[in-house]
């Protein structure tokens, strides 16, 4: 048994150190161990969270709501979100920030920056002159960009998904709509970064929608292809989306489902906005009509008033979509005024018509963008809250031919959800089942770039080139490798965007620059005059359109190749050292192992583009070396870089090398294509080709943003710094308002327990006189000179009054406590004494006790009675207003001595092994094994005092003589090996096992 022990000590030693490796992982990921999605739509957002236990959760606020409003309310010296910042819209409309998602991104020239003037004119819009951009202008002291008051909603968004998960929260995804550019999608990013977000992904509302609605339909999900178009309507936009489900073979989990966005339409001001903005502007007629002839102003010029109308338009609106009309009313409008008018549904449906015209539009800018009819979609599915107005729902139905619209989606939790989501997917601290999401390019991005050209000899003229880098509709996120062959000195290139016709003039204009970036390269001819004897293979720019769509140069290389013979044993070293890195990450072994780290990320990244193949004049300057989108899910089709040209040879060596086992590869790629003909030296010669050394210099980068600059480092964190100072600012504010409640709490509570008879029966009149008097100066200075306190003074007077109630509290406590532990201790000492009485009783030969030991629990017995009786004769002596003797903690402690010495008795009974008992002769036989069947146990006979052991009965000698030998020998297996080596093949073993334990 010890060697056994020992054996398994190892084990144990493992299983410790594997438990450590976990901890650490987990300690690791946990300030991971929870994730939280932002819906942020233009009126509202929703909140959703994933934790364990906690699986895609959508966060309730303060208020209890799934929905919180996206409006911010700033003043000089306190700040409201949400609800509470809805309701002060009212009362100070100027300070209230709403729809500020519109300014991201935009110039001050733009054409929505003068729509959200004249929208909401009561906010001043102040001109920044370095971005050329614009900022609110609260009060001359206090101006904040619409990144920073985006930043301080997604900072709330945190708080309230922090109280709800009630773990701190960093990492997110955020939902952005489908049409963002580069710089919208950028602008939101610094606004993440202010609110100290991780965002792992910024991903279109529709995708959102489209994967939320094909994670609860997973089943229904095969390989033929489905189409489905959602059609979602919100407050500020609308946008039509065309989503193909069907499964697809991935590398890693196989058979698995997969969206792909084939088609989008979108339309940046149809919404429900525009409609509550055409019923305000209505109402506001009602009113002025109302007051017209009695010298009254005109309510458009009061913004009070008209935050009102808004709010009541929303209202109207909604209720509109059930009802056939309704009576719009708002008590004290303006000038003490109340306004009651009558709104029929036909009403507005003319005050909206030319906005119901337009919303087949994105219907079919979403088939044309898929290259598809109407009859190859399945189905329509209404997203978004603006859809449930039954006239956008009845053009929407004629536009699209369908019987009936899809309905069967939460239109105002699908993006949310489906984000959450994601951000599960791509956390590290959770497991999801994969769905493949394959989102599409909307605006198309391509390089420009000029070099000189010879047409005719001695005539040079300059020409100007265009490469389409991420085309319209493609799959993202991906990567691509642009090469220029023919530059040795510095040059310039442009990213831009692509073909935008498909936008209409006016949607040009509110898109913007249409220029990206301007890439200045420095140090070619320097790369070139270091490699003089090496052949070019271009100079290559590797770009990446990641998850968030947002497009980013990685880096700039030269790249330089020779062809080099090296010494067997030189390539013997290399090649074994380059299999053994290749053979701890999986790979293969090729001739590029032993070149630069980047060329094989490069390689990774490259497949071969024969989208340069219809211009062939100009497929020597540029090469596209990845057409294909790189995917973690799907695996990439094996293809070979274009400018790697492998000898045959070579490539069918690669190949064979790679079918046989990594162990073997080494020496089979010393001898370099001996696998044809391993006796002919010569013909290995001849197929061992030279290796090829690349060389790869790093080329300087200098980029000049074009459409919108970022903020400058210095001022980036001057604005999370300003954010940080309001948070901690609110979090000051909040901790006074707890300490000035919970003084005031504490004030009222004890005025009333005065009066109470149990705190009167402890305490004297004088007492009682003192502390009521001592609470009335307090609740009179909370009253006077509260409101200017600070924290520190209102804790401080909080511990004051405690102090002084504390001995009366403390009084009235015990006395509550006395009779429950009284009784536990009764009850304790009665079964201790029950227990102690029984262990004496145990006879000598089978006594497990020590006298120490039960002498020790009878000494602690008669003390705790002693003490118990001596304490309670006390007490009962004692003034009920005096301090008691009798305390509480004393008797938990007296309990939980005895209880330890009681304890200590159980357990040494509880694992104490029985002595063995004297054989006996006349001993009755031994119990049957557990395992023994009904039929054995019931034939077995136990023969008289008088017949020998070893008598046959007469039914079934040989099996009744089998038992009686096993029952007769089992004693004898404790006193020597020996005699239980017979009976191993017909005793079970894990009765023989328990034996040996009792043995040893």
């Amino acid at each position: 048994m010890a060697a056994t022990v020992r054996r398994q000590r190892p084990r144990r030693l493992a299983c410790w150190a594997l438990m450590a490796v976990l901890l650490a992982d987990l300690l690791a990921l946990s300030d991971t161990l929870a994730v939280m999605s932002v819906d942020l739509g233009s009126e509202s957002m929703k909140v959703a969270i994933v934790k364990p236990g906690v699986p895609m959760e959508i966060v309730l606020n303060k208020e209890s709501r799934r929905k919180t409003p996206v409006t911010v309310t700033l003043k000089e010296n306190e700040r409201f979100f949400g609800d509470s910042a809805a309701s002060m819209a009212i009362k100070n409309p100027k300070a209230t920030l709403r729809y500020f998602q519109h300014l991201l991104g935009k110039q001050e020239g733009n054409p929505h920056v003068a729509l959200y003037r004249a929208r909401f004119p009561e906010h001043e819009l102040g001109f920044d002159p370095q971005r050329q951009t614009v900022h609110f202008q609260i009060s001359p002291q206090l101006q904040f960009s619409p990144e920073e008051v985006l930043g301080m909603v997604l900072n709330y968004s945190r708080s309230l998904a922090e109280d709800f998960a009630e773990q701190p929260i960093k990492d997110a995804v955020i939902t952005v709509p489908a049409f963002f550019n580069q710089a919208e999608r950028r602008a939101v990013l610094q606004a993440a970064r202010m609110a100290g977000l991780k965002v792992l992904q910024l991903i279109n509302d529709n995708t959102a929608t489209a994967l939320s609605y094909g994670v609860f339909r997973r089943k229904d999900i095969n390989t033929t292809a489905q189409n489905v178009m959602f059609y979602d309507m919100g407050s500020g936009s609308t946008v039509c989306t065309i989503v193909t489900y069907q499964t697809v073979k991935t590398k890693e989990a196989g058979m698995q489902p997969q969206l792909q966005i084939r088609g989008v339409g979108f339309d940046r001001t149809l919404g429900g906005l525009e409609m509550e903005l055409r019923l305000r502007e209505h109402l506001a007629r009602l009113f002025n009509k109302q007051r017209k002839g009695q010298g009254a102003k005109d309510v458009r010029e009061n913004p009070r008033a008209m935050a009102k109308l808004l709010r009541e338009a929303n209202r109207l609106k909604t209720v509109l979509s059930a009802n056939a009309d309704h009576m719009a009313q708002i008590e004290g409008l303006m000038d003490d005024v109340d306004f009651k008018a009558k709104v029929t549904r036909a009403e507005f449906e003319e005050l909206c018509a030319d906005l119901f015209e337009r919303v087949p539009g994105p219907v079919q800018q979403a088939l044309h963008s898929a290259e598809m009819n109407l009859d190859e979609v399945e189905q329509v599915i209404l997203v978004g809250g603006a859809t449930r107005v039954p006239k956008v729902q009845e053009v929407l139905l004629k536009a699209v031919g369908k019987e009936e619209l899809g309905k069967n989606i939460n239109a105002d939790e699908a993006a949310a959800m489906g984000a959450v989501y994601q951000a599960a997917a791509l956390s590290k601290a959770f497991k999801v089942k994969p769905f493949v999401v394959r989102d599409a390019v909307i605006y198309p991005i391509l390089v420009e770039f000029t070099r000189e050209v010879e047409e005719e000899p001695g005539v040079r003229s300059l020409k100007h080139n265009k490469r389409v880098l991420f085309s319209r509709m493609g799959p993202y996120p991906q990567r691509k490798v642009i090469t220029f062959n023919r530059y040795n000195h510095d040059f310039n290139f442009h990213i831009n965007y692509g073909d935008l016709g498909f936008l209409g003039p006016e949607d040009l204009r509110v898109f913007g620059s249409q220029n990206l970036t301007t890439v200045k390269l420095k140090g070619v001819g320097e790369s070139f005059k270091k490699y003089p004897d090496y052949e070019s293979k271009g100079i290559k720019a590797h770009f990446n359109l990641d998850e968030s769509g947002v497009l980013s140069l990685i880096r700039v290389e030269s790249v330089f190749e020779t062809l080099v013979e090296d010494s067997p044993e030189e390539e013997s070293t290399l090649t074994k050292l380059g299999n053994t890195i290749s053979s701890l990450f999986g790979g293969g072994t090729t001739p590029d192992t032993k070149e630069n780290g980047t060329d094989t990320v490069q390689e990774e990244e490259e497949s071969p583009a024969e989208g340069s193949k219809d211009e062939p004049g100009e497929q020597a300057e540029l090469k596209e070396e990845a057409e294909a989108p790189v995917e973690d899910t799907s695996p990439p089709p094996p293809t070979e870089p274009k400018e790697a040209a492998v000898p045959e040879e070579e490539k069918a060596t690669e190949k064979e090398n790679e079918e046989k086992p990594e162990a073997q590869k080494p020496s089979e790629k010393k001898e370099a294509g001996s696998e044809a003909a391993p006796p002919a030296p010569e013909e290995e010669k001849k197929q061992k080709p030279a290796r090829k050394q690349r060389m790869v210099e790093e080329i300087g980068v200098e980029l000049v943003v074009l459409d919108l600059p970022d903020l400058p480092e210095d001022e980036l964190a001057h604005s999370v710094q300003k954010l940080q100072d309001l948070t901690s600012r609110d979090l000051e504010k909040q901790e006074r308002e707890k300490a000035a409640n919970s003084l005031e709490a504490f004030i009222f509570e004890t005025q009333d327990k005065l009066y109470q008879p149990e705190y009167q029966e402890v305490s004297t009149e004088e007492q009682r006189e003192e502390i009521s008097g001592k609470l009335g100066a307090a609740s009179a200075w909370l009253e006077d000179e509260g409101f200017g306190a600070t924290t520190v003074m209102l804790k401080e007077k909080l511990t004051e009054l405690r102090k002084l109630c504390h001995g009366l509290f403390f009084r009235v406590e015990e006395r509550k406590k006395w009779p429950e532990r009284l009784a536990a201790l009764d009850n304790l000492l009665n079964h201790s004494s029950m227990f102690l009485k029984g262990a004496r009783l145990i006879p000598e030969m089978e006594q497990i006790f020590t006298e120490v030991e039960m002498t020790t629990l009878e000494k602690v017995i008669n003390e705790t009675w002693a003490w118990k009786n001596a304490t309670v004769a006390e007490q009962a002596k004692l003034p009920a207003t005096e301090k008691p003797v009798l305390l509480s903690k004393d008797i938990e402690a007296k309990m939980m001595a005895l209880d330890r010495e009681v304890q200590y008795l159980l357990n040494k009974a509880k694992f104490t092994k029985p002595r063995p008992r004297p054989k006996d002769k006349n001993a009755t036989r031994a119990e049957p094994p557990l395992n023994a069947s009904a039929s054995d146990q019931a034939e077995k006979v136990i023969p008289p005092p008088g017949q020998p052991e070893d008598a046959k009965p007469i039914s079934e000698p040989e099996k009744e003589t089998a038992g009686s030998e096993q029952a007769d020998t089992e004693p004898l297996e404790l006193e020597g090996p020996g005699a239980a080596e017979p009976e191993q093949k017909e005793q079970p073993t894990g009765q023989k096992r328990t034996l040996k334990n009792d043995e040893l």
